[in-house]
Order: structure tokens, then C-alpha cells, then sequence
């Protein structure tokens, strides 16, 4: 079947159209997505297994050297793969190419763990160990990119057995070291990944992505057009004056005070400098660290403080910079200190921007993967951060969107970084059919044509 010439809507019941219901000319044909669906199911135990294993044996950013070489074997296992392995350290590229010509579609799994000591008692816990900036830490799957990469495998096996009915080419990209984040000098494992042409040869037309959350009732599935997940900047201010007794302030120039008003001058960044009512307008201005000092009696000489910034504009993001390096620097010059501010917005950090045409057409798609219309919702902008943003900054059209897979049903279960966090299993089955879904929707869609 040739999916170019078959395109018509995927109707699989009433309950799959919702107000954002895709137009004929980007749904994948009907018998295709059956089929698509019915494999996905098929899949469950070999995604679970994958799953397991990987939830096993965890490792740090840029470390994933067994996690890459277990994705390789099991690509290894899948017909009709390129598969290109060793981009950006641990990095793999997969391409199925269709019988037929038509877009390029991306799909992206992360692979990297966390630093961080699980607390459950599963037996597949981690019980992993790593270096981590000089230290010996526990390493686990805290954040849900055991399940990506397991999910990702599974739709590469479904595409695969249909690739004789696919008008197009499918790139699966698994992606090391997407919680690098800012302030270590290194570019996300995304931007890595782009810099090394992971979108190109072939020229990719379409990235989608999943992240899986436990902060909706399991099996359901959230997007959003526009801006979705918050860029995020890094700044570390070290204030330096001079030190004496704490008997004679006078006597010295300790930054201690200078640091303490420029923690409560931040404050008011987002209050009175930013527009909120902008696209993206949200945005957060964070002090988590202020250290200074040993002993109750001695004024120190050196005082630093570091945080966040996290916004949804990079209007909002660039103003919050410049008024952060102004009003320390101005009251350290009022304390008679000097301030030192340097800012990291990292590599590959930006706004996470889905683009609102090809989102909208796949809540179908989303429809027909979670059993119905009411299982799809949007959902408000969030402000944690994620790198699949890099993809987007090349002018790469990009969709992500949230699977939940909440282990307490229709509870809100442990956040996504707490040693406490699990997921429904179950769950993974409707991210392997959403993800195989919103491809075929994608190769049909009538907007990529011609790109």
C-alpha cells in the first residue's frame, strides 16, 4: 500500500475526534494505523523487558557506554536498519527507510540517568554506582529515559514490519546526556547530536519526542503548541571584599551584606522588569545557594550566591540576564565590594517551542493511541527544562509531548528526580503506540510533502 496515495482519516470510533481532530490530508490511512496499533500491543513484553535491563544498569551523562552498545544490539535484531553508532560519544542513529519516497520523520529517545539513589523496592532497582564531579554516587532512572529508549525500540520493531507499506523514512535517534544541564561547560547530548549532522543525510523534516510523567492518571497523554518547557540559565555571583572580627565591622568590608541584598533584589525581577502577558511571558527567577563565611566571629571576605533563571520567552530570559548582572554589580558598588557574575545558559537549553501546526494534527493520532478523545488533553507551559529544544533551534519543525504512566492510577504519583519515582509499566504500551501513530500521521501529512 502506498501511504501517499491512501491518505484519508483515521476514524477508529467517534470518540477519536476531538475539536483538534486531524484533516484527511494528514492522517495515515486507515488499515495502516489498525495494523500499526494491533503490533504495538504485540510489543508490550520486549518493551518491558528493554525496559528492565536498562532501568538496571543505569549511567551518568556522556558515561552510556553499556546503555549504547545494549540499544545496538537490540537494533541489531530489527530489519531493515542503518544503523550509525559513536555520535556524540555514545550517541545512535537508526534509519528505516520506506518502500516508497516521502518526509523524514524523527523520533528521540534520551538514554542518560541521573545522580541520585533509588528508593523502592523493585527487583530491577539500581544498585549502580558512577563518578560525578569528582565524587562516587548512586545512579538510577529517576527521570523516565530507561522507558524513552524502551519505547523508542519497540516502535522502531513495529515501523519496521510495515516498512513495505511506508511513502518515507524514519530516523530514530538515541540521545546521551540530556540532564548534563547548564554550568558544566559541556552542550547537551541533544545540540551534540545536531552538531554532528543527526539531522541530516537524511535531511530530517519533523522531530517528535515523548517524555513520560507521572502527573496525570496513567495512559493518558498532554501536549501543547507553542511553548511548552522552559529554557534555563545558570548564574553564580561571588562577591569579594575584605575580612576582620566580628567585634569591629568597621573595621573590614565583609560582601556578606551585599550578597544578602542582591538575593532579596532578584526578587522583584520578575515582579517589575518582565511582561508577563507576552507569548511565553512566564518566567522564574530562583536562588537555591548562598554561601559565606566558617565562624560566628569572623566576618568572611568572600560571600557567592547561584540560581536559576527559567523562562518561556527569550525575550523574558534575556531580560532577566541583564538585570541580574545590573543589581549585583550596582549594590556590591554600594558596599564598596566587587561582584563577579557570570551567567551559563548552556548548550542546547533553550525555550522548547512545538510547532503549533503539526502539534494540532496529531491529537488524532494521540486519540487513537490512548483509546480515546477524552484520554488527550493540553496542558499549561511548564517550567522545568529539557534539551529536545535544540532539535527546534535549527528550524526543524519539533512536537513533544508528556505520556503519563502515574504507578497510583489516577493519583499524581512520585515527580520525575525523586528517589521515590516509578512508573505504570502499562503505560509504555500507549507511548509505543503514540509514537507509532503520530509517524504515520507525520508521513502522510500533506504539509511535509514537497519539503
Amino acid at each position: 500500500m502506498n501511504l501517499r496515495r491512501h491518505i484519508c482519516a483515521f476514524l477508529l470510533g467517534a470518540s477519536f475526534v476531538g475539536a483538534h481532530a486531524q484533516s484527511a490530508t494528514s492522517a495515515a490511512p486507515a488499515s495502516l494505523l489498525s495494523q500499526a496499533l494491533a503490533l504495538s500491543d504485540g510489543v508490550q513484553p520486549q518493551v518491558v523487558e528493554w525496559r528492565r535491563h536498562i532501568h538496571q544498569n543505569p549511567e551518568l551523562a556522556y558515561q552510556e557506554t553499556g546503555t549504547a552498545k545494549y540499544i545496538a544490539q537490540a537494533l541489531a535484531g530489527i530489519p531493515g536498519l542503518e544503523v550509525r553508532t559513536g555520535i556524540a560519544g555514545t550517541g545512535i542513529k537508526a534509519v528505516l527507510r520506506g518502500a516508497q519516497p516521502g518526509p523524514v520523520v524523527a523520533l528521540r529517545a534520551d538514554m542518560d540517568a541521573l545522580p541520585v539513589e533509588e528508593r523502592n523496592d523493585l527487583p530491577f532497582k539500581s544498585t549502580a554506582k558512577a563518578d560525578w564531579l569528582g565524587k562516587p554516587v548512586a545512579v538510577s532512572h529517576v527521570c523516565g529515559h530507561d522507558s524513552h529508549v524502551a519505547m523508542l525500540l519497540g516502535a522502531a520493531k513495529v515501523l519496521s514490519s510495515l516498512r513495505e507499506q511506508l511513502a518515507g523514512t524514519v530516523v530514530f535517534i538515541f540521545q546521551p546526556a540530556e540532564e548534563i544541564g547548564p554550568g558544566l561547560g559541556k552542550s547537551s547530548g541533544a545540540m551534540a547530536m545536531v552538531r554532528e549532522g543527526v539531522l541530516d543525510n537524511p535531511k530530517v523534516d519533523v522531530v517528535l519526542g515523548q517524555h513520560i510523567s507521572n502527573q496525570a492518571p496513567s495512559g493518558t497523554i498532554r501536549y501543547r503548541p507553542g511553548p511548552m518547557l522552559a529554557s534555563i540559565d545558570v548564574f553564580n555571583i561571588k562577591f569579594k571584599g575584605t575580612g576582620g572580627h566580628g567585634a569591629a565591622p568597621w573595621a573590614s568590608n565583609t560582601p556578606m551584606l551585599a550578597a544578602a541584598e542582591t538575593v532579596l533584589g532578584l526578587q522583584n525581577i520578575v515582579s517589575h522588569r518582565l511582561n508577563p502577558t507576552i507569548d511565553g511571558g512566564q518566567t522564574i527567577v530562583t536562588t537555591g545557594m548562598l554561601q559565606s563565611g566558617n565562624r560566628f566571629n569572623v566576618l568572611p571576605e568572600t560571600a557567592e550566591i547561584a540560581g536559576t533563571i527559567r523562562a518561556l520567552s527569550t525575550t523574558n530570559q534575556k531580560i532577566a540576564q541583564e538585570e541580574i548582572r545590573r543589581r549585583a554589580t550596582g549594590i556590591a558598588a554600594s558596599y564598596g565590594v566587587q561582584a563577579d557574575v557570570k551567567i551559563d545558559s548552556g548548550d542546547g537549553y533553550e525555550v522548547l517551542v512545538n510547532d503549533r501546526d503539526a502539534t494540532l494534527s496529531l491529537v488524532g493520532a494521540f486519540g487513537a493511541a490512548a483509546g480515546g478523545a477524552a484520554k488527550v488533553s493540553q496542558m499549561p507551559a511548564s517550567m522545568g527544562s529539557e534539551d529536545f529544544g535544540a532539535f527546534g533551534s535549527t528550524g526543524v519543525p519539533v512536537v513533544f509531548w508528556m505520556l503519563n504512566a502515574s504507578p497510583m492510577g489516577e493519583k499524581d504519583g512520585p515527580v520525575n528526580h525523586s528517589p521515590l519515582f516509578q512508573i505504570d509499566e502499562s503505560a509504555m504500551r500507549v507511548g509505543v503506540r503514540a509514537l507509532t501513530a503520530a509517524t504515520l500521521s507525520q508521513l502522510a501529512s500533506a504539509r511535509l510533502q514537497g519539503r
